[in-house]
């Protein structure tokens, strides 16, 4: 029967999650095999929690990392660890350089922090790390390789996989509720419904359609052959018509360009003899005939009756 759950303080909660990343990181890499560092990291905050209640909270870091390396499993020296690059030396390392290397690198501790982690002054932790780094062909340290190493461990310790972090998580919330637990795998999701096996073998017949169909409009179709069988296209002249009027003729007069001219018959007539006129013309311009007289309407005065008196005789005029 497990005891009665109690709420975590929340600092405890906040500490526990800030470093059970790197924490997971560091074991793994320290021991060589992820479930390995799991149970060690679930372990340590196990340990951890009945001790950090007595700690001031500026003394948690050191202790926690300490309580993690005192794992049985991150002191002893692994014949393999997991390679992040060609030249990160760190199947070459012993436990104690290798974790100095990591807690550099992983826990972000520095000199006096790593030191007191592992119990060690910091001129020897200085030591141990010197003789963790990478190193070139001639012995000397290799920056390039020590800023590779750092970026790769930085990098696995933001793209932990999501069923190890929900593991982890799982693991700490039960740890501070205090319960005894241990990191287990992962129940697998409720599987969902299975596919019909028919649906695959209908969508791939459907897809088939799909694409023969495409290839019938590339595919020039067959002329129908005629009696005699000539397959030739026949060409036959439609017969000659007028074009069918829009209008009728009384509303085709209107919009005819002359229709000013049209309306006025005398124009009309005068017009075919438009040669005549322009003859006429031309010879009064040049004076060698006069100008026709102008027509008079009948029962229009004419200039020789408009100048007569009342009573038919002449008027005269008198000069002034």
């Amino acid at each position: 029967m497990n005891p009665p759950s109690v709420s975590p303080p929340a600092a405890l909660s906040a500490f526990l999650r800030g470093v059970e990343r790197r924490g997971a990181v560091l074991a793994e890499l320290q021991t060589g095999d992820a479930e390995a560092g799991d149970a060690a990291l679930v372990a340590a905050m196990t340990g951890f929690r009945a001790e950090a209640e007595a700690l001031p909270m500026s003394a948690w870091p050191q202790r926690f990392w300490a309580r993690l390396l005192a794992e049985p499993g991150l002191r002893r020296r692994t014949p393999v660890a997991l390679a992040l690059d060609p030249t990160d030396r760190l199947a070459e390392l012993g436990a104690g350089p290798r974790a100095a290397l990591l807690l550099r690198l992983a826990a972000g501790l520095d000199d006096g922090e790593a030191a007191a982690a592992l119990g060690v002054t910091p001129a020897s932790y200085r030591l141990a790390l010197q003789r963790a780094l990478p190193r070139q062909a001639d012995g000397r340290a290799d920056p390039e390789a020590w800023q590779r190493l750092r970026e790769q461990i930085h990098r696995r310790i933001k793209t932990l996989p999501p069923p190890r972090l929900l593991r982890l998580g799982r693991a700490r919330e039960a740890l501070l509720r205090g319960e005894a637990v241990a990191p287990g795998p992962v129940a697998d999701a409720a599987p969902g419904p299975r596919r019909p096996r028919w649906l695959l073998p209908l969508l791939w017949a459907l897809l088939a359609l799909c694409a023969l169909a495409l290839a019938a409009t590339f595919v020039r179709p067959p002329r129908p052959a005629d009696a005699g069988g000539d397959a030739a296209v026949r060409l036959q002249r439609l017969p000659e018509e007028p074009p069918a009027a829009g209008y009728a003729a009384e509303s085709a007069l209107l919009t005819h360009r002359d229709f000013d001219l049209l309306a006025d018959p005398a124009g009309e007539a005068g017009s075919a003899d438009l040669a005549f006129f322009s003859w006429l013309a031309a010879q009064h311009a040049a004076g060698a005939v006069a100008p026709p007289p102008l027509p008079v309407e009948p029962g229009a005065a004419t200039p020789a009756t408009a100048a007569a008196g009342p009573d038919g005789g002449a008027e005269t005029l008198d000069a002034p």
